[in-house]
Formats: structure tokens, sequence, C-alpha cells
């Protein structure tokens, strides 16, 4: 008779637990297939939901880490392949404008300006990527760029550290000039001597979702709102495995399914190698910023 009691307060207590609570998370990204033994870092998935590009160190590709594509078939991620624009060095962090046109990335590859740089490459209708093209000069200095992202307006929002920021890397933005970008400026407000990297818009641009590092040695990842036209205090975000030691990082909005986003980190469960793609729900923007 005491078995039903024990039972619902077990399942209370479970309830409860950081596991239980984090409602928001959706479970791993294309077990297999995207997430496999290897490391999976920022994932970019197509407005129409039908193809994924992700950077991993798997083999197979050219060399380092490199950036990969899979192709949606019957409901699962398929057939991943490397891209043919990877070289012997890294290609990291893609990013798809939102018409599809563009993929941009990061690499230290030879003929960049210094260390990594940001490129695009154009993706054609039928889906064939082309040649890269680096970002103008006001955009690659001889420091590092990294993790490229657009807002609805074209603004780029980047991490680099170069001088001029808060300190190590920081997040810089710039404002779309014609065919290129304005003089990026230093994303004041969110900045901070820790090193921030990895960010990316939400909500159009009126909050951002980034990675920082900390005491402990792990990255974390956190979400500040645009409110009376100021970057509040960050929050950090609510996933169970975003903790002190983990590497969590990599965050970016599912443009198929916007009230979703892929983020990289290792849960203990589901779990299929080093770094792998998690698929949760997106924070909510609440800014009154326009």
């Amino acid at each position: 008779m005491r078995t039903r009691p024990l039972l619902l307060a077990l399942t209370a207590s479970l309830l409860f637990t950081p596991a239980a609570s984090a409602l928001s998370e959706f479970g791993i990204e294309g077990m297999g297939m995207v997430s496999t033994r290897a490391d999976e870092l920022r994932a970019t998935i197509s407005a129409d939901g039908q193809r994924i590009f992700w950077a991993s160190n798997r083999d197979g590709g050219a060399g380092g880490w490199d950036l990969w594509q899979a192709t949606l078939q019957d409901k699962r991620w398929m057939d991943p392949q490397p891209l043919a624009l990877n070289s012997a060095a890294d290609e990291v962090d893609p990013f798809l404008s939102s018409d599809g046109r563009w993929l941009y990335f990061a690499s230290n590859r030879n003929g960049g300006r210094g260390g990594f740089d940001l490129y695009r490459a154009p993706v054609a209708a039928n889906g064939d990527i082309g040649a890269p093209q680096p970002l103008d000069a006001a955009i690659n200095r001889r420091q590092d760029e990294r993790a490229p992202a657009l807002a609805d307006d074209g603004r780029l929002l980047f991490s680099s550290n170069r001088n001029g920021g808060a300190g190590g890397w920081d997040l810089w933005v710039a404002a779309q000039d014609g065919d290129g970008f304005a003089a990026p400026t230093p994303l004041d407000g969110i900045n901070s001597n820790a090193d921030e990297v990895d960010g990316s818009w939400l909500g159009g641009g009126r909050a951002v979702v980034f990675a920082r590092s900390n005491a402990q040695g792990g990255t974390q990842v956190w979400v500040s709102q645009c409110r009376q036209q100021r970057w509040s205090e960050a929050a950090l975000l609510s996933l169970s495995f975003n903790t002190a030691e983990s590497q969590t990082r990599g965050a970016l909005i599912d443009a198929n399914k916007p009230g979703e986003m892929v983020v990289s980190g290792s849960a203990r469960a589901p779990r299929a190698g080093g770094l792998d793609l998690y698929r949760m729900k997106a924070p909510t923007v609440d800014s009154d910023c326009r």
C-alpha cells in the first residue's frame, strides 16, 4: 500500500532536478550523422529547413576543422559531406544568410590578413557553393576574427581579439555598407575582461546570445537584451549542461524554426562524443528596443 505514495514522492522530486526541469531542451541533433564521436561546433540551418552546415574535426575532411553539410531526408539529417571550400587549415563558425545566398565562416587559411579571418561563399539556387571571398579590410585585421552572424538589418556581429575592446576576445558589430561593412565598434555593455565569443542575434537584433569564459576554465552561454538602447546585464542561459566547468558555446537560431536554436556542448545524456550539437527552445526576447 506504500508503493504508490513513495512513487509519487519520487516522481515529484525528480521534477525539480536540474535535468528534469530544463524543459527547454529538446535533445541531441542528428545522432551519428551530425553529432558524432568527434567535436561538432556551431550549426546553421537553411530557412527551408532542408540543409544544415556545421564545423567538425572528424575524419574525412581536408584537415583540422572543416565545414560539413547534411540534408533532411525523411525528417532526419542524412548524407554528411565536407564542403569543397575546405582547406588544409581550419574552417569554423558557419553562418548562412537569411536569404540563403551566402555562407559566412572563419578560417586561418593561407592568404588571409592574419590568424583567423572572415569569409563568405556564394550559394547557388541548386545548393552549389562557390569560391570563398574574404571580407574587406574594415573587418579582417592582423588579429583574429571569428563567428560571423548577421541581423535582419544587415549588421554583422563577430568576435575578435583586436585592440580597442574590453580585453582579450570581445564582440564587435559593423553596420552594412553597400556590399560590405563599415568599421566595426565593440559591443559595449556586454564585453568584459573575460573572453566573449560566438555571439549571435536574437529577435531581429534586439538581443544577443554569446559565450563567455570563466575562472573555472569553462565557457558558458549568456543572453543580453537591448533595453532603453543599452545592453542589459547578461543572464545565464537556462540549460542543464551550461555549467561553470562546461564548454558550451556556438548558439544559433534555426532559421526554419525561429523559436528554436542549436547549441554546442556536452550533456551527460544523450551524448555522441566530445562537443555535440543540441536543440533547445530559444530564449524569449523581451527587449523594448526597435
